[in-house]
């Protein structure tokens, strides 16, 4: 392979007709980076439940929270939305961990709020910073009628905190295991793994181990289609962000454009690191 065929150049080629702007972030954590637009900022949509999670697991090991908490759902927690708990009764209550592993795997925004509540937003905002995020905040909490923004991050941000997690990092080794659990068990993986080998994901049905896996966290409101996780393969990991606005059609289908040219992505990205035996670029003589 020529040094000059970068897969940035490869992106880029691609998104030429694409009716959008994407910012890509991808590290194999073996010092190779692929960068697109990485610092241009971008609505976080369901993307900051991922830092909302780390700041909970941060209070947890701090003895200011506890994942055995009961959390009581009320009125003033209801939007509409993705989730379960809009279709569950006022009074119900739940363990904190239960709360949160619903914000995270069917991206349930009143446990969203449930959360937030509970931890705080100054609090998780100064959890984002303590990690490293500089360009992360969180603005509010989740209301469609009150407030136009959610919060506010970016490609590079969002992909460190997946480093973290894959080095067992993110808080500390036992609560980077717990998180990876959790985000591997998310429901919503269209854009990542769109174009990803069908054989090598399902487990179940081949009835051998399963080679390749996602531990991630997607997004999606009128203005942003963005998903980021870690990426596990037969060579390793890699962690990989693609983020999308300024598309022209606002409706949320399965094949949004960005999602299309988003799992287009993803795919150079694996097709790069499988071919290279765990890396996303050669190494240098």
């Amino acid at each position: 392979m020529h040094p000059s065929l970068t897969l940035e150049k490869r992106i880029a080629a691609e998104l030429a007709s694409y009716d959008g702007q994407m910012s890509v972030f991808a590290d194999d954590m073996k010092g190779n980076i692929v960068a697109v637009g990485p610092d241009e900022p971008f609505e976080t949509a369901s993307t900051i439940k991922t830092y909302i999670l780390a700041s909970l697991f941060d209070r947890a090991e701090k003895g200011l929270a506890s994942l055995d908490d009961m959390l009581t759902y009320r009125p003033e927690h209801f939007v509409d939305g993705s989730g379960v708990f809009r279709d569950l009764s006022f009074g119900t209550s739940m363990k904190v961990l239960d709360v949160a592993t619903l914000m995270i795997i069917i991206s349930d925004n009143i446990a969203t709020n449930m959360m937030i509540e509970y931890l705080g937003i100054d609090e998780i905002n100064a959890c984002i910073q303590a990690l490293g995020c500089r360009d992360t905040v969180l603005h509010n909490p989740i209301d469609f009628e009150k407030y136009d923004r959610l919060g506010t991050t970016t490609a590079r941000d969002y992909a460190s905190m997946f480093v973290r997690l894959s080095k067992g990092e993110l808080i500390s080794p036992a609560a980077s295991e717990q998180m990876r659990n959790i985000f591997r068990k998310q429901h919503y993986n269209s854009t990542l793994t769109r174009h990803f080998p069908q054989y090598y994901l399902d487990c179940e049905d081949t009835g051998e181990e399963e080679l390749i896996y996602v531990a991630s966290k997607s997004g999606s409101m009128n203005a942003c289609r963005n998903d980021g996780g870690i990426v596990h393969t037969p060579y390793g990991e890699y962690v990989v962000v693609i983020f999308n606005k300024n598309f022209s059609d606002p409706i949320y289908y399965d094949g949004h454009p960005a999602m299309e040219y988003g799992g287009r992505i993803s795919r150079m990205l694996l097709d790069q690191y499988l071919a290279l035996e765990g890396r996303l670029a050669l190494q240098k003589m």
